[in-house]
C-alpha cells in the first residue's frame, strides 16, 4: 500500500511540487540495471528503501529540497547492502551535477519564464512575476546571481550564503555597480535645476510642476538602485507659496479685466480656494504616478514620503505644509481604484508621520491632522510613526527619515550641510550582509562559550562580505547613474569622477543585518527573549554586534551600523537551511520562517503597549534601522484606540506601525480579511471565508511584511507567518 505523502518538495529551479515516490523508485531501478544479477536488489527491497524515504519525508513537516532526498537515497541502499547498487546512483548523481554546472543559469532563467519557480515567484511581494518587465529583471537577476557565485565573490563568502548561514543580500544586483537605499535630495534638485535624460529641468514655477517633477526624479533614482528611497513633503512645501502669488496676480488681472471688485478679502478667498485645488491635483500626480509608473526593474519605485511639520520655519510656510499632509492623508484614505473600480489599498508610497508637541495632544495645533492619520491608518495600513521626543534622544537631538523601509543613516558630525547642520538628504547606504543568529545558537549546541566563539567567527565573516560590498563600489564613476552621482538626488560630481569620497568618512552607511534573535534565545536558554531571564543574554548579543560596527568604522573610516533585517524570502531560506543543517529543533527550526530581527515571536500572546515598550529597549541598539509593529484587528470603528496607540509610541518608542487588513474578493465583493489555509496538498492557500474563492488573481491581499505593504503574495514561510500572527490589541 501506497504512503500518502502531502510534503511537498523544493526542486533545484525553485520549483515546489508534490512528492512523488515513483520518481526514487525509477532512480534506484536505474542504478540497480547497470549492475550484475548477483548484486542486485529485488523489486521488494526497492520499494521497501523508497517507502521508508517517503515516511521520512512526510515526518519532516516541512517541503524537502531533492538534494536531501538523494541523500536519503544513497543511505537507503547502503542500509541494503546494495554498495555496488549505491555506488551507480552515486557516480550518475556526480555526473548530473556536472552537467548542471556546466551552465548554473540555464535553468534558473526557464523555470522564471514559465512561470514555475516558486522562489521567484514570490520572492518579491511588490512585484508581479508574469509581467515581462519583471522577467527582464529577473533573468538580468539570475546572470549577476551566478557571476557573484562563480567570479565575484569569495568561496566562504558564498557557501556561507548558500547554506543560510549569512544572507549576502540583492546578489542579483552585485555584478552592477548599484547601492541599496537612499534620502532624495529632492530640496537641492528642485530649487537649483536638475537634468532628466539629459534635458535640464529648471526651478519649478508652480506647486503642480514641482509635483511632476519629483515623480520623474523618484522614478530616475528608482531605476538607477535596488533599495527604497525617501523624499519629505517639506522639500516641496516652499512651491506652495510660489502658486499662491501666481494665482494672486492671475486672480487680480481676471478682476480687472472684468471690472469686479478688488476687495482683499475676496481675492484672498479665490486665491486660497484655486491653490486647495491645485494641491489636490499635485498631491493626485504624486500618488498615481508613483503607483503606475513602472520602473525598469518590473515595479513600482520602492518610495516613502516623510511628513514632518517642524522641517520648516513655523508661519506660513508651516501652514502650508500642513495643508500638503493633509491631503495626502485624505487621498491615501480613500485609496486608488483597481482594475474592477473597487476602492483598494495601495502599496505605495508608504508613509511617515512623526509625532510631536505640536500635534499630539487634543489642544495641539495640528492635532486635526494626528486624528486624520489615526483614522487613515485604521483604514490603509499607513502612516507609519516615529516619535520626535524618542527619536531626539537617540539620534543627538535629530529628526529625518529612513532610506524606504526602515534603513536610517548615522549622525556623522563629517556630514554637515552649509548652514552648519547634519547632512542627512543626498546620503546612501551601501548594501546589506545579515547574520542568522539562530545558525550561531543552533551550532554551539548550547554551549555558551562556544556561542560566543562561533559568534565572532561569524561576525568577522559578514565584515569580509560588507567589505566585498564595499569594494565593488569603490571606482565607480558618476557616469553611471547621473541622476544620483551628478544631477543631485545623491551628489553633484563631475562626470567621469568616481563616487569613492562618498563611501567613507560618514557620508553613506553599510548595514550589518541580524535575524532571528527569538530563536537565538530559544536554542540557547529555552525561553524567549521577553522571559526576563532571557533578555540580558539577548541585550548582550546585540551589543556584541554594536561593538564590532565599532570596531570596524574606527579601523577602515566606513560607517558600519547594526540593521534589523526586515526578511522577506528569507525567512524562509533560512528556516529551509536550519532544518537540513539541523533537523526540527521544537520552538526552533519547527516553522518554515524565522523572526525578522528583535521582533517578539509572531505567535506569542503579548498586548500592544508591552510589546513596544519591550522592543523600545532593542530598537536603540539598532542604529541601523529597525521598525516596531502591533497587530491590530479592524480599527476604523475605533479611532480613540488608535489614537491611544499613536500616543504610547510618542512617549516609548522612535519608529512604529499598525498592521491592520486591508481585502477584497472579487468573486463575491467581501471586503473583510481573507484568511489562509491548507490545501490537499498540504500548502497554505488563500481564501475568501465569504465564498470559498482560492484564486488569487480574483481577490486583493494587503499585508505589512517589512516595513513595506506587500500586494502580490508572499512564499511559503512568509504565509505561514502570517497566519501565525496574534492579535496585540
Amino acid at each position: 500500500m501506497d504512503i500518502a505523502v502531502k510534503t511537498r518538495v523544493i526542486k533545484r529551479n525553485g520549483e515546489e511540487v508534490e512528492f512523488d515516490l515513483s520518481k526514487i523508485i525509477n532512480a534506484i531501478g536505474k542504478a540497480n540495471h547497470e549492475i550484475d544479477n548477483l548484486h542486485k536488489l529485488n523489486e521488494y527491497q526497492i520499494r521497501a528503501v523508497a517507502d521508508n524515504i517517503a515516511k521520512k519525508v512526510e515526518e519532516s513537516m516541512h517541503a524537502v529540497n531533492v538534494e536531501d532526498i538523494q541523500d536519503m537515497v544513497e543511505t537507503g541502499i547502503m542500509e541494503m547492502r546494495g554498495y555496488e547498487v549505491a555506488q551507480k546512483y552515486v557516480r550518475y548523481r556526480y555526473k548530473r551535477e556536472l552537467t548542471r554546472k556546466s551552465n548554473t543559469t540555464d535553468n534558473g532563467i526557464l523555470s522564471l519564464l514559465e512561470h514555475i519557480n516558486e522562489e521567484v515567484n514570490q520572492e518579491n511581494s511588490n512585484k508581479n512575476p508574469v509581467i515581462n518587465s519583471t522577467q527582464r529583471d529577473y533573468m538580468a537577476g539570475e546572470v549577476s546571481k551566478d557571476l557573484s557565485r562563480r567570479v565575484l565573490l569569495p568561496e566562504d563568502v558564498v557557501q556561507a550564503h548558500e547554506e543560510g548561514i549569512i544572507h549576502f543580500h540583492d546578489t542579483d544586483y552585485f555584478a552592477q555597480k548599484e547601492h541599496n537605499c537612499d534620502l532624495i535630495n529632492l530640496e537641492d534638485m528642485l530649487q537649483n535645476g536638475t537634468v532628466i535624460s539629459e534635458t535640464l529641468i529648471e526651478k519649478p514655477h508652480s506647486f503642480f510642476t514641482a509635483c511632476n517633477v519629483t515623480t520623474q526624479i523618484v522614478a530616475q533614482v528608482a531605476s538607477n538602485q535596488y533599495g527604497g528611497q525617501s523624499f519629505t513633503l517639506a522639500h516641496l512645501a516652499p512651491f506652495v507659496d510660489i502658486s499662491r502669488q501666481k494665482i494672486r496676480k492671475s486672480v487680480i488681472e481676471e478682476r480687472t479685466e472684468c471690472g469686479e471688485s478688488l476687495d482683499e478679502e475676496i481675492i484672498a478667498r479665490v486665491t486660497e480656494k484655486r491653490l486647495k485645488d491645485e494641491i489636490k491635483s499635485g498631491i493626485q500626480t504624486i500618488q498615481y504616478q508613483l503607483i503606475t509608473l513602472m520602473t525598469c526593474n518590473g515595479q513600482a519605485p520602492f518610495v516613502t514620503v516623510f511628513m514632518y511639520l517642524d522641517e520648516v520655519p513655523e508661519g506660513q510656510e508651516r501652514e502650508d505644509l500642513a495643508m500638503i499632509i493633509e491631503e495626502v492623508l485624505k487621498q491615501r484614505m480613500q485609496g486608488v481604484k483597481n482594475e474592477k473600480g473597487v476602492w483598494i489599498t495601495p502599496a505605495f508610497p508608504k508613509l511617515i508621520y512623526v509625532l510631536d508637541e505640536d500635534n499630539i495632544t487634543e489642544d495641539s495645533k495640528y492635532w486635526h491632522l494626528t486624528e486624520l492619520s489615526a483614522k487613515c491608518t485604521a483604514k490603509r495600513m499607513v502612516p507609519d510613526y516615529i516619535s520626535a521626543k524618542i527619536m531626539k534622544e537617540l539620534k543627538q537631538g535629530e529628526i529625518y527619515p529612513c532610506m524606504g523601509c526602515r534603513s536610517f543613516l548615522t549622525v556623522e558630525d563629517s556630514q554637515r550641510n552649509e548652514d552648519g547642520s547634519h547632512k542627512f538628504y543626498g546620503r546612501f547606504n551601501q548594501g546589506v550582509v545579515t547574520i542568522n543568529l539562530v545558525d550561531v545558537a543552533c551550532s554551539a549546541e548550547g554551549d555558551m562559550d562556544r556561542f560566543w566563539e562561533i559568534l565572532d567567527e561569524r561576525l568577522e565573516l559578514c565584515h569580509r562580505a560588507l567589505r566585498c560590498r564595499h569594494e565593488r563600489l569603490l571606482g565607480t564613476v558618476s557616469d553611471v547613474a547621473p541622476i544620483l552621482w551628478q544631477n543631485g538626488a545623491l551628489a553633484r560630481l563631475k562626470k567621469g569622477e568616481k563616487i569613492d569620497k562618498l563611501l567613507y568618512n560618514g557620508y553613506s552607511t553599510i548595514s550589518l543585518g541580524y535575524a532571528g534573535l527569538y530563536e537565538m534565545c530559544m536554542r540557547m536558554l529555552g525561553r524567549s527573549h521577553t522571559d526576563p531571564a532571557a533578555r540580558p543574554f539577548a541585550l548582550a548579543v546585540m551589543q556584541r554586534l554594536n561593538d564590532k560596527c565599532k570596531e570596524w568604522k574606527n579601523a577602515e573610516n566606513i560607517s558600519y551600523s547594526v540593521y534589523g533585517t526586515p526578511m522577506e524570502s528569507t525567512t524562509y531560506k533560512f528556516a529551509k537551511c536550519l532544518q537540513k543543517r539541523f533537523g526540527i529543533i521544537k520552538g526552533v527550526t519547527d516553522k518554515n520562517y524565522i523572526t525578522n530581527s528583535y521582533h517578539v515571536h509572531v505567535s506569542e500572546v503579548i498586548n500592544a503597549f508591552d510589546k513596544l515598550e519591550f522592543e523600545a529597549e532593542f530598537q536603540k541598539l539598532s542604529p541601523g534601522g529597525a521598525i516596531s509593529y502591533i497587530e491590530v484587528p479592524n480599527m476604523q470603528n475605533n479611532i480613540p484606540a488608535v489614537l491611544s496607540v499613536m500616543k504610547f509610541i510618542y512617549d516609548h518608542i522612535m519608529y512604529a506601525e499598525l498592521n491592520t487588513k486591508s481585502d477584497y474578493c472579487e468573486n463575491c465583493g467581501y471586503d473583510g480579511e481573507i484568511q489562509i489555509t491548507e490545501d490537499a496538498s498540504g500548502k497554505l492557500v488563500w481564501e475568501c471565508p465569504n465564498c470559498g474563492n482560492r484564486d488569487q488573481n480574483k481577490m486583493f491581499v494587503a499585508r505589512r511584511t517589512c516595513g513595506y505593504i506587500g500586494t502580490q503574495f508572499w512564499n511559503q514561510g512568509r504565509t505561514q507567518e502570517i497566519k501565525d500572527r496574534v492579535l496585540h490589541l
